[in-house]
């Protein structure tokens, strides 16, 4: 089906002989696929939460609070599988990717707007299969690992096949990126004036591209030795299991930059807007994207320093691991820089930006931890790895994602939300999210194991403290949700934040072919502090 011209994207269609609702079922338009990705993640967003609440609750007391061990095992699993396939993967990279890249680089869509909308109905179609996985829902943790995922009575090949059609959907997103960077960018774009975004956004699919297809053949097999019974990793039936963890975590590792690279774009994006001045150290900031992804694929092993590994390969994995931190590192102190007496404006967006900056920063740093092989020994499978996994996830891409929920919320709808509300919203949000994790380090210091059902006396008060910050940072939520969905104005100017970017000199919201003529970028986008 043929797009409809309208006034903007969101009501193209409406006065046509085609219903409404067609118009997006079948829509070619990526700012309208990039919506329907957005909705999708955040209903995910909050599907995932709920289970994480019942894990909080019932860790109130040492003991049993709401629910049995089985219940417990499957919420755990169903809070990271959902978060982790359906919200944090997907969640910045297929949303806000799809609705900016082409209006950033000043083209009128994605190279290949056939294969998108598949992408997007791939997805559909995987989420779908694991919501229905819940009928028997899987208690094997969101790794799946083997030999347990192998035994386990619950629907494990019904989830990994709905994860499989997700990594479907990754992989066509990824190509269609990449293709469009390469080759719709507008006249005077080169590579040293594309968006920081972008820059982030095309490393994402690289990650999506070369990484996605192992974990799906890793399902595969996976699926075969459940349906058939072959030996791949059954130990019993002379397979490895370890093999499976090395095949998941060459995946699921590169995965994380995967899910952290397209916030540190929204971050390089938000900064210099209201920092009012140039980004600093662009070539830096951009290369240092790529160099993430690069490296992202050699380290994976250090997530089986206790699992058998030869030590001379352990030290390996150790050593490239510390060299992540070095790109990472690069484009945090450029982040600074940048801020460094400049006018700071601090909006909704430029908070959760700075959230971002602080949090992701403790979960690095904890990560380095990890990278050291005389504290992951002691460290290794206790909840000090859920706190720093947190604080890179959600302290990370999550604040990156509200960030850029704020940021272009003018931009994607045409209204404006109410700013008072939105930075309450961040403060009960700020704080839950460190009174429910910070905690997490202690008790892992001390030796808790995660993933426990039970625990000592001794750790009450601590979980305690942890739960009492998860309803906290719920509350932060529902108030940023209720400030979202009932903006303040019906109406806003084109370019409320004078940024420099294309994607604010077309109309808000964007017409159905973005921009009436093809856009020249003269100068750079990040000419902040030049104005007259």
């Amino acid at each position: 089906m043929s797009e409809i011209i309208g006034d903007n994207y969101l009501t193209a269609g409406k006065d046509s002989d085609i219903p409404f609702w067609k118009t997006w079922f079948y829509t070619l338009d990526h700012k309208r696929l990039g919506v329907m990705y957005l909705i999708a993640v955040s209903v995910f967003f909050l599907v995932g939460g709920l289970f994480s609440i019942l894990v909080r609750t019932e860790h109130l007391t040492g003991s049993q609070t709401i629910m049995n061990a089985q219940l417990y095992n499957v919420s755990f699993t169903l809070h990271g599988a959902i978060m982790i396939f359906l919200f944090i993967i997907p969640g910045i990279a297929a949303s806000f990717g799809n609705f900016l890249i082409p209006l950033m680089i000043g083209a009128r869509d994605v190279i290949f707007p056939k294969l998108n909308l598949l992408s997007f109905w791939l997805f559909c179609i995987g989420a779908i299969i694991c919501l229905v996985s819940l009928a028997a829902p899987v208690d094997t943790g969101w790794t799946f690992y083997t030999p347990y995922s192998i035994d386990s009575q619950t629907n494990v090949i019904m989830i990994t096949t709905g994860v499989f059609f997700l990594g479907f959907s990754s992989i066509l997103t990824g190509i269609n990126f990449i293709v469009t960077i390469h080759k719709l960018r507008a006249p005077g774009m080169t590579w040293n004036n594309l968006p920081l975004f972008c820059w982030a956004s095309y490393a994402t699919a690289i990650i999506q591209v070369l990484a996605t297809p192992v974990v799906g053949i890793t399902l595969v097999l996976l699926i075969f030795e459940r349906w058939f019974g072959l030996g791949f990793f059954d130990p019993a039936k002379g397979g490895d299991p370890v093999l499976f963890q090395h095949f998941f975590w060459f995946y699921s590792h590169p995965a994380v930059y995967l899910m952290i690279l397209p916030a540190m774009g929204v971050v390089s994006e938000v900064l210099p807007v209201f920092s009012r001045k140039p980004i600093f150290g662009y070539k830096a900031i951009a290369y240092s994207s790529v160099g993430i992804a690069v490296i992202s694929f050699l380290v994976w092993g250090h997530h089986m320093f206790t699992s058998g590994q030869s030590a001379f390969m352990n030290v390996v994995f150790s050593v490239i691991t510390f060299l992540v931190a070095i790109p990472t590192a690069i484009k945090v102190f450029n982040w600074v820089a940048t801020m460094y007496k400049g006018s700071i404006e601090l909006s909704a967006a430029m908070l959760h930006t700075l959230a971002f900056i602080f949090l992701f920063t403790i979960g690095g740093t904890t990560g380095m931890h990890m990278s050291a092989l005389a504290t992951d020994i002691y460290l290794h499978d206790t909840y000090f790895v859920v706190a720093h996994m947190h604080y890179t996830m959600f302290g990370g891409t999550v604040f990156g994602f509200f960030s850029a929920v704020h940021f272009w919320y003018p931009k994607m709808w045409g209204k404006v939300f109410d700013e008072t509300k939105a930075k309450i919203a961040f403060v009960l949000t700020f704080i839950g999210f460190n009174l429910t994790f910070y905690p997490l380090f202690v008790v892992g210091t001390r030796g808790m194991p995660r993933r426990y059902f039970n625990y000592d006396p001794q750790f009450e008060f601590i979980h305690q403290l942890s739960t009492v910050g998860t309803y906290i940072l719920t509350i932060g939520i529902l108030v940023m949700l209720h400030t979202l969905l009932r903006p303040v104005s019906a109406t806003t100017e084109r370019n409320p934040y004078k940024s420099k970017s294309l994607e604010w000199r077309t109309a808000t919201p964007p017409p159905t072919l973005n921009f009436d003529e093809m856009p020249t970028l003269e100068g750079t986008t990040y000419d902040y502090g030049k104005e007259t």
